[in-house]
């Protein structure tokens, strides 16, 4: 089998998995609305839950896609497995260790973090915050095993097992919200993710076994593969992290907006991670350990070939899914949360800022293929002081737009600064390794984007048209009203698109059909 089919390959199984986990985890949000509407509670769980998730941003999650599957792929790629298990079996000790040092600072110092996070939390919802933190935290030594396992098995070329276990950590949060919110209240939430999280990991751990698990109880610092990552990992933490600290001002600020400010940006922005998620991480991760391996052996032009295809297939799905999501950003919203103590106003709410959140949408999924360009390159020095460019503008933008804006203005300066982090990643990486056939690049996005504004005003009016004489108020009518929305959308740009003859297409269009003829 050919690299593109294999990549296309893995890409359609992570899109699979990933679209049912997404669609669990917006389940998973409309049963946390519709028990708490968008308030202080909902409010001090999404803080809570987003101290203990940079940690793993900064230790964990910047350190497989910038050191270890760069590294353990390389090992692999040049026959040398002994040598990448030995690696392995130190950083998953260390990385232990640290997890655990982390929980605990997490476990004393819940207060002062949680004002990291929510500057104006104060009385009832700062206690709620720091107690749901602490029943949290533990759970991330976990998550910390998970992602480990979920890098060496995708250097390996496996991607089935991580996914279906990020089902399973959704599925039991949203099991235990359902059976014990009641009882429990907003804490039945927490507890479902440390449930979650071991479910995931049960999932994972046999799958690696049958890869032939060659785990080492030692610290060997001194191995040239730990080195490696070591020199590789130390800029990348706060380079992968970069999103997630954007995200973080972001929720700060908004902090002190009004009550149920952070609910209406965090629910905006898994909205906008649902295309980006689903299709732009199934591509970035599926491409990844092909571009390290491909980079290993120094194949250059295979290596731009599987990033300029990355980048050109992403942007076929990217773009319609971010009009799509903007034009229809309030049947949509309505759809999914607007029941229970969630309001109309809450939903208004809710979709300015998720328009704003689209703008960049191309851009924060083309980041993803082209930050991990840079660590299959084991080159993590330039993507993180343009990271650190990202944050400080950021903090700018905030200040600026949100005195006008409002919500609107965070998600707006959250789309900003993804743009400008995409052009000065695609500059440097060009003045790297040379023409990467932007050319052709840019000539698919405005196509892409061309017959995307066509499918957009489409969607729009008959998403307008049926609103003037469905009932709204109905369930039934507003999933027609989307549904029939999307479809119609669909009709206009899946024609439009065909009509350019983009190589890209034929990526989509080969993962669509091994999917069917395995399930015929």
């Amino acid at each position: 089998m050919s690299t593109g089919k294999k990549v296309a390959q893995a890409a359609g199984i992570l899109m699979i998995a990933m679209m049912i986990s997404r669609v669990l985890g917006y389940l998973r949000e409309a049963v946390l609305t519709s028990s708490f509407g968008a308030s202080w509670q909902t409010d001090a769980f999404l803080a809570a839950f987003t101290i203990p998730d940079l940690f793993y941003d900064l230790l964990v999650g910047g350190i497989l896609s910038s050191a270890f599957i760069p590294v353990f792929s390389s090992y692999l790629a040049t026959d040398k497995e002994e040598e990448a298990w030995e690696m392995a079996s130190t950083m998953i000790n260390l990385i232990i260790l640290l997890m655990a040092v982390c929980i605990t600072i997490g476990m004393v110092f819940a207060v002062p973090l949680t004002k990291i996070v929510a500057y104006n939390f104060s009385g009832e919802t700062l206690n709620l915050a720091v107690k749901l933190t602490r029943v949290m935290f533990p759970a991330f030594v976990v998550l910390a095993l998970n992602g480990l396992i979920m890098g060496i098995l995708n250097s390996y070329k496996h991607f089935a097992a991580p996914a279906v276990g990020s089902i399973a950590y959704n599925f039991f949060i949203i099991l235990f919200g359902v059976l014990f919110a009641k009882q429990w209240g907003i804490m039945s939430f927490a507890v479902g993710v440390v449930v979650g999280h071991l479910a995931n990991l049960a999932i994972q751990l046999p799958v690696l076994y049958k890869k032939g698990l060659r785990y080492k109880f030692s610290l060997n610092l001194r191995h040239p593969g730990v080195q490696k990552m070591f020199i590789l990992m130390l800029p990348a933490m706060l380079g992968m992290a970069a999103n997630r600290v954007n995200l973080i001002v972001n929720q700060t600020i908004a902090s002190g907006i009004s009550e149920g400010s952070i609910t209406a940006l965090r629910l905006a922005n898994r909205l906008m991670w649902l295309p980006l998620g689903v299709f732009a991480g199934s591509i970035a991760v599926a491409v990844f350990p092909t571009m390290t391996s491909q980079a290993a052996r120094k194949e250059m032009t295979e290596f731009k070939n599987t990033l300029s295809m990355g980048l050109r297939s992403i942007f076929l799905v990217i773009i319609p899914a971010s009009v799509g999501l903007a034009v229809l950003s309030e049947p949509i919203i309505r759809m999914l949360f607007e029941r229970g103590e969630f309001t109309h106003g809450a939903t208004k709410i809710t979709a300015y800022a998720l328009i704003f959140y689209c703008v960049g949408l191309f851009a924060q999924a083309a980041v993803w293929i082209i930050t991990r360009a840079f660590y299959a390159l084991q080159d993590t020095l330039r993507p993180v002081l343009i990271a650190v460019s990202t944050i400080i503008i950021n903090i700018v933008l905030n200040l600026l737009l949100r005195p006008l804006m409002a919500e609107k203005g965070l998600a707006l300066a959250f789309s900003i600064t993804g743009i400008y982090n995409m052009v000065v990643l695609l500059y440097f990486l060009r003045r790297k390794i040379g023409s990467i056939d932007l050319r052709k690049t840019v000539r698919s996005f405005f196509l892409i984007l061309g017959s995307s504004a066509l499918m957009g005003v489409v969607a729009y009016g008959v998403a307008y048209y049926l609103g003037t004489f469905l009932d709204l108020q109905n369930s039934s009518n507003q999933i027609m009203q989307v549904g029939i929305s999307i479809v119609s959308g669909l009709l206009v740009y899946v024609p439009a698109v065909l009509l350019c003859r983009l190589e890209e297409t034929q990526v989509i269009i080969d993962i669509i059909r091994r999917k069917l003829g395995k399930a015929g």
